[in-house]
């Protein structure tokens, strides 16, 4: 019985006491967070409206004299890698950081990234599977003729131009960097699938270089053909530009063609652009 008083003492005593009353917590206000701009806009090139994701910097402002360096990045949808890459484009231009400068994020949006981003092959077996494939060049021409200078006319820009590639973007990437390689002027490849066609772009007789280039070529341990290649295009680019070219290669051992992308672009900022103090 006593047992049964106390129980029912202390129920009433939490129950009571304001110390443990809950106590509603009020919303004060609520509005949508934002890092940037998205532009839709008609591509006279692909005949297709074409997305784009903008990452501004941290008092970016039309009206300003400051000019900034920018990035394009494929497979730049906010499901694919335009939100995380930004993060890093964000935290390694802090002033504690120093690593970059405060650049302008582009992310490219996918439509169809097997045809944009494969040039025609003679595989017979890839034709079948990806009959979309194949049109690079189209999509090339995009970035040459509609997508930098839409960028340029719009935003505050200097003439430091980076992109980012991973897998068939790597493959895209590496295309440029031999058919056309002052497009931009620093090269970030990423596990480029440069399988495709049987190894063919290795063997294409590279542009030379008019321009200092930074390149930077990562691989994760993602299979003997895949490691294989980046390996062969870090050789074929070291042996073909020895004066105006700063080369670098990195394997990734504990990453793998899912996770590599990340810690790979964090690395390549610190290689090729880490200011001095």
């Amino acid at each position: 019985m006593k047992m049964n008083q106390l129980l029912l003492g202390f129920i009433v005593l939490v129950f009571t006491n304001p110390i443990f009353a809950q106590s509603e917590v009020i919303l004060k206000d609520k509005e949508a967070l934002s890092i940037g701009e998205k532009i839709i806009f008609k591509s006279e090139v692909l005949a297709e409206d074409r997305k784009l994701n903008v990452y501004l910097p941290n008092g970016y402002h039309k009206d300003s004299a400051k000019t900034y360096p920018v990035i394009y990045l494929l497979d730049g949808s906010i499901d694919e890698d335009f939100i995380h890459i930004s993060g890093i484009v964000q935290f390694g231009s802090f002033s504690w950081i120093n690593i970059i400068e405060e650049s302008i994020v582009v992310g490219v949006s996918n439509v169809d990234r097997k045809r944009d981003f494969t040039f025609p092959t003679t595989i017979e077996k890839d034709k079948k599977d990806f009959p979309t494939t194949g049109k690079s060049e189209n999509f090339i021409r995009f970035i040459e003729n509609e997508l930098q200078p839409l960028i340029e006319s719009n935003y505050k820009t200097n003439s430091n131009k980076t992109i980012i590639g991973q897998s068939l973007g790597g493959l895209l990437a590496t295309e440029i960097l031999l058919k056309k390689p002052d497009m931009f002027s620093n090269y970030i490849i990423v596990s480029p699938s440069l399988w495709w066609d049987s190894q063919s772009l290795l063997n294409y007789e590279q542009v030379p270089f008019t321009s200092k280039k930074s390149i930077y070529i990562a691989v994760g341990k993602e299979g003997r053909i895949m490691q294989r290649d980046a390996k062969d295009l870090y050789k074929k680019i070291k042996k073909g530009n020895k004066e105006n070219v700063k080369l670098y290669f990195q394997f990734f051992k504990k990453q793998n063609h899912g996770d590599v992308l990340h810690l790979a672009v964090y690395n390549a900022f610190e290689k090729m652009f880490k200011r001095e103090e």
